[in-house]
């Protein structure tokens, strides 16, 4: 419950954790389609892990294909 109260106290942490949240949602998001990658599309879409499964993919599992 103690980090329940938190948010309820200081609910500008909350919009920070939305924030973040969302902004590595969508460049993971972006990556992932234009990798043509639906497994990871889906399991980043539908996972919630406060960016770190975005962050993981971005940087460890996501590099970008070389054009032809």
């Amino acid at each position: 419950m103690e980090a329940f109260s938190l948010l309820v106290k200081y609910p500008f942490v909350l919009a920070l954790l939305v924030v973040w949240s969302l902004a590595w949602k969508g460049l993971a998001l972006w990556r992932a389609a234009k990798n043509d990658s639906k497994p990871w599309f889906v399991a980043l879409l539908v996972l919630n892990t406060l960016g770190i499964l975005e962050i993981l993919y971005l940087y460890v599992f996501g590099t970008e294909k070389p054009e032809k």
